[in-house]
This record gives C-alpha cells, sequence and structure tokens, in this order.
C-alpha cells in the first residue's frame, strides 16, 4: 500500500464510498460537554501541529465543542502519545501523529504503550513533502553538489532532524543511505528549531515539512535542493524531486494522522471519523492546505489499520539497515 495524493475528484469520490452523510446543524452534540484535547507530540509551528490546528478550526463548530490543540513534546512524539494512550477512552482526547509514529517501536523497546494495539487509527488527516534545504550561506548548486563535497568530507558535515524517528529524519536517513553518506546526525527538540540552525548554517541540511519551510524559502532564507518524495510538489514546481536528482530509494511520504485510545466507543471512532472525513472535503480547508503544500487525504479505517502495520514494520527494517540509535 502506498499513500498517493488525491484530486478534488477523487476526494469526493472517497467521501462517497465511505457512506459519509452530510452532518446538519441539529446533529447531536459529543456524548458529554467539555472540550475536546488534540494532543500533538511535536512544538508549536511543525507540520503536525499546522496540520491539527486546520483540522480543530472546522471539526469543533460541526460536533458542537470547543476543540484545544495541546502540544505534550519529547522523545520523538512518544511522550505525546503515551498521555492519550493512557487517557480516558471517551472521545475527548485524541492524537494527532505524524509517520514518525511507527518508527517509535523500532527506536524505543520499552515504550509505555504498544503503538498498534493501544491506538485506533480513525484516519490519515493529508500527505505532505519535506524539502531538502540548507543555508543560502553553504552554496550548495544542487543535490549533486552537496553529495559530492558530503563525500569528499565526511566529518564535516551534519544534517538535522526534528528529533530520532521524525518523519524528518526517516527522509534524511533514506537520503543518506542512497547517497551512501557518512555525516552527523543532529536530532533537535522540534522542527522549528532545526529550521533555525539550519537557516544559520549550523547544520548543513535538513529535511523540513514542507508546510514549515515554505514561507523561508519563498523569502530566500533558506535555498531548497529537492523535495523528498518521487514526484515534483505543485507548490514548488520548478524543484526538482529527490527521484529526478538521483535517488529514487530517498523517497519518503510525510503523512499526519488522527488517533484514538484503544477502547473508545465504536460509535465516537466511527462519527469522529464520519466528521473528519467531512471537513477534508471542504474547499476551504483544501485551499489552506494546498498553500502549504499539504494534500488533504481521508482513508477508511480499515486500509489505514493496514497501512500502520505495513509501515511499523518497513520502519523496523530502516531503523536497522540505517543504524539508527536514540542519542
Amino acid at each position: 500500500m502506498s499513500i498517493v495524493n488525491v484530486s478534488r475528484r477523487a476526494l469526493l469520490a472517497v467521501v462517497a464510498a465511505l457512506g459519509v452523510a452530510p452532518v446538519h446543524a441539529q446533529a447531536p452534540a459529543w456524548p458529554a460537554s467539555g472540550p475536546i484535547r488534540l494532543v500533538v507530540p511535536f512544538t508549536p509551528g511543525s507540520a503536525t501541529d499546522v496540520i491539527a490546528r486546520a483540522l480543530a478550526e472546522q471539526l469543533g463548530p460541526r460536533l458542537g465543542q470547543t476543540i484545544v490543540v495541546e502540544n505534550r513534546t519529547g522523545a520523538g512524539g512518544t511522550v505525546g502519545a503515551a498521555q492519550v494512550a493512557r487517557a480516558p477512552a471517551d472521545g475527548y482526547t485524541l492524537l494527532v501523529h505524524s509517520s514518525g509514529h511507527v518508527v517509535n517501536p523500532a527506536l524505543y523497546p520499552k515504550l509505555p504503550y504498544d503503538t498498534l494495539a493501544d491506538f485506533v487509527g480513525i484516519t490519515t488527516l493529508a500527505t505532505l513533502p519535506n524539502v531538502l534545504v540548507t543555508a543560502p550561506a553553504h552554496g550548495h548548486k544542487d543535490v549533486a553538489d552537496l553529495v559530492a563535497k558530503v563525500r569528499s568530507a565526511p566529518d564535516r558535515f551534519s544534517y538535522a532532524s526534528a528529533g530520532n524517528g521524525s518523519a524528518t529524519h526517516i527522509n534524511a536517513e533514506r537520503f543518506r543511505l542512497a547517497a551512501g553518506l557518512r555525516a552527523t546526525h543532529v536530532p533537535y527538540r522540534g522542527t522549528p528549531e532545526a529550521i533555525t540552525d539550519t537557516m544559520a548554517a549550523r547544520t548543513d541540511w535538513f529535511f523540513a515539512p514542507l508546510v514549515s519551510a515554505l514561507p523561508l524559502i519563498q523569502s530566500g532564507r533558506l535555498q531548497a535542493l529537492a523535495v523528498g518524495t518521487a514526484q515534483r510538489s505543485p507548490v514548488l514546481p520548478d524543484l526538482p524531486s529527490i527521484a529526478e536528482a538521483g535517488f529514487p530509494d530517498a523517497a519518503y511520504t510525510f503523512w499526519v494522522g488522527l488517533f484514538a485510545p484503544a477502547k473508545t466507543p465504536p460509535a465516537v471512532v466511527a462519527r469522529m471519523h464520519a466528521e473528519t472525513v467531512q471537513v477534508l472535503a471542504q474547499p476551504a480547508l483544501r485551499e489552506r492546505l494546498a498553500k502549504l503544500g499539504a494534500e488533504p487525504l481521508p482513508m477508511p479505517r480499515a486500509e489505514f489499520a493496514a497501512l500502520l502495520r505495513q509501515e511499523t514494520e518497513a520502519a523496523a527494517r530502516l531503523v536497522r539497515d540505517a543504524g539508527i540509535r536514540v542519542e
């Protein structure tokens, strides 16, 4: 299974296939009163956080509830995930996590939760590319130039990530393996911190979420060398993909998904899925995310569960092959 971009027509077809009927203003409120917490295990301003907040703005009125986004950072997203795994399974505490969620079992063998058993995947929310960025001061002409320089003096170079096991880290490791590079990994607390040091040339490159990096690329404060996916991004149509740059095995799709504690009542999960799919079909949200390089992509729950199993296994292989360790 792979995650692919979908057009508006395809998205509407997904909505129809899911059998989601429009939800009107008269729809009942959430099971009880009180705010719904969307826990984001990364820093404010990260791609996962941006998408969570965009969802919360549209979803709250449909459920008749206030939705509060809470950032609970640390240990590659495991701190926030653990908090949701322990929360009451009543629909009032949910998790918005990235594809890094499936990497953590291989990185943290003593996790206080089971990634597959302790959560129910509601749906993927969006897919978006990472973009390989560097400080303009480094003067890299393109990806080939960067690779040649690193190969000539590997001890001099370092690459940033938003944390061990994050989607930015996985994209970087795929690139490192595909290009046969040796360099020093520098994990940061989150995307904003990694971007700041990359702009300041304290690290040499970073596979930044396009959502977070785009304004800085447009202003010239970051230099973009390639998008980290197999295809170009419509937001940066003149920028080659990492596959076009000569490293197809480095391509990686970053997704963001919505989860609930495993024992959440099926009716609550079903309604959250239905409402979220409707929100993702709204032109206003699609336009907002498109400007950031993100593409809404709802997924039936069974397909999401299969994707999680598949990517957990694939991530374990990558962690082993790349020799990734928690630092």
